[in-house]
């Protein structure tokens, strides 16, 4: 004699098949594929939270040239464009080198950070 499924159905002995219903809707995960429910499409917080920058602060330890070299190596920056944010730094004490996302934002501090840079990160008002 063989055993009883789990879900509620027979086997018939002499044919070796199994006979009898299906209950889906007993199973809570079957029943929400069967109905399922839309949601409304929210923003998400990243969107409502820009922009945010990175900003470089001046330091008198590195050179400029190291600077300028960080520069294009974490922002991808062609050499023109670094030299014009490492000479911001230098005049002003500071330079905006990027604005978007917090999360990318925060990564390239960590990066700042990681060549010993003295980099923040700020969200705009």
């Amino acid at each position: 004699m063989r055993r009883q499924p789990h879900w509620g159905g027979a086997w018939v002995a002499q044919r070796g098949r199994f006979a009898g219903s299906i209950h889906i809707d007993a199973n809570p995960v079957c029943a929400a594929i069967a109905n399922p429910t839309i949601e409304e499409e929210i923003q998400t917080e990243e969107s409502l939270d820009l922009p945010w920058q990175v900003v470089v602060h001046n330091d008198p330890v590195n050179l400029m040239t190291y600077v300028t070299m960080v520069f294009q190596r974490v922002f991808g920056y062609p050499r023109e464009k670094a030299e014009r944010h490492m000479l911001e730094v230098h005049r002003k004490g500071y330079s905006i080198l990027w604005s978007g996302v917090r999360e990318r934002a925060e990564l390239y501090v960590q990066q700042l950070h990681g060549y010993l840079l003295l980099a923040t990160l700020e969200k705009v008002d």
